[in-house]
């Protein structure tokens, strides 16, 4: 056989394999389009809002709702932190069409030699795909139905709108979703108050919230935080001396809970249950309901203070009752045994639990339950004589 016919027919072999794939992915594409969302759904996306209480003077009273979520725009972003996503998650984000097929090609070989689907190679585009419309299932067709969704929001949003999406949708750990309530969750501020190192934390979370979180796993969070912050140097996001200013940053995150502004919880339960049942638990939690009282706050600050000292007048009078409970811990006790021994007991307004860690000196060392270690002086406890009944109290202190 010449070697014209070998080249003729190696050529129309490839030919038909290439046919052959196109018509496959046609097929493919004409199969899962119409299980994408409709285009009004694309564009009235709505995000799960927890239900807030407020006083008449706007004072926060309580929230509810499975997930902690701070909506932002794209303009209340801090351009660090845009600049971190980018960097750790999709460098390319403002010149692709929503997919990166070298990524993909690369996920496949990787996965291809692992067994396993352990390689995602996702743009910004594809995880708001998949948050907002499709399950985190790790398998090929919901790959493929990323890919066609991420072209779709391509065409009807602009790359500001897909961008905030993300920065509003990511899960980033201990109930947090988007960046603005994780900065809350975090740190306790606003990301406008967040410095660089904090930011990158922040946006070293998406790819692994658990494993990468800076509560839970301080040292593969720092890690995390440094690679962000070596890309943003590399893409020029950042100078070499803020680089190197973020980098000798300590871990500074800690857990912190939503705080009130005012103490006013049989209100906010008879708000909730009126919510609950009008409309409904799924739409009462989820919907973004602000929900205004007419608690004057200065009023109920004030009886809330009447009632506690008239409390603590009272419980000086009779004398100490003793302890509500026995933990077998010490001063020499981690911070994540002494919680768990801790969880169990709530705050009461100004009255925070604590464990005694020991004495000396006739000082009390105790750690709170807002994680602090506090010594008290006996001239504090002068006062906690024995109770023995209503009329009898022992010795004093």
């Amino acid at each position: 056989m010449s070697s014209n016919k070998i080249f003729i027919r190696l050529l129309s072999t490839f030919i038909a394999l290439l046919l052959t794939g196109i018509l496959a992915f046609a097929a493919l594409v004409l199969y899962f389009l119409p299980q994408l969302p409709a285009t009004e759904d694309i564009m009235q996306i709505q995000l799960s809002v927890p239900l807030r209480i407020y006083a008449a003077n706007s004072e926060l009273i309580a929230e509810y709702g499975e997930k902690r979520r701070l909506p932002i725009t794209i303009k209340d972003t801090p351009q660090n932190l845009l600049n971190a996503i980018l960097a750790s998650e999709d460098a390319n984000f403002y010149h692709h069409s929503g997919v990166s097929f070298t990524g993909i090609l690369r996920a496949i070989l990787a996965n291809f030699r692992s067994g396993e689907h352990g390689q995602g190679a996702s743009t910004i585009t594809m995880q708001v795909a998949r948050n907002y419309f499709l399950t985190r299932e790790k398998t090929y067709t919901r790959k493929f139905k990323e890919v066609l969704l991420a072209f779709k929001l391509e065409k009807q949003l602009e790359k500001q709108q897909i961008l905030e999406l993300y920065v509003n949708k990511i899960f980033l750990g201990h109930r947090a979703y988007g960046f603005g309530s994780a900065a809350q969750v975090y740190y306790g501020k606003p990301l406008s108050e967040l410095e660089l190192a904090q930011l990158a934390m922040l946006a070293g979370l998406p790819k692994a919230p658990s494993s990468n979180n800076p509560i839970s796993n301080p040292v593969r969070a720092l890690k995390r935080r440094n690679y962000v912050l070596g890309r943003m140097l590399k893409l020029d996001y950042i100078t070499q001396y803020q680089y190197e200013n973020a980098l000798i940053r300590p871990v500074t995150a800690k857990r912190h809970a939503t705080k009130p502004d005012i103490h006013a919880p049989y209100i906010a339960e008879m708000v909730r249950d009126y919510m609950v049942e009008n409309y409904g638990e799924e739409e009462t939690y989820s919907a973004g309901y602000n929900v205004y009282t007419t608690i004057n706050a200065d009023f109920q600050r004030a009886a809330n203070q009447a009632l506690f000292s008239g409390l603590v007048t009272y419980d000086e009078r009779h004398g100490f009752r003793g302890a509500i409970g026995h933990a077998t811990v010490d001063i020499s006790s981690d911070k994540d045994s002494l919680n768990q021994q801790l969880s169990k007991y709530h705050s009461v307004g100004e009255l925070v639990p604590a464990i005694v860690l020991g004495t000396k000196n006739d000082v009390i060392t105790a750690y709170t339950k807002q994680e602090e270690i506090v010594e008290i002086e006996k001239a504090n406890y002068s006062w906690a004589r024995k109770y023995k009944d209503a009329n009898t109290l022992g010795s004093k202190p």
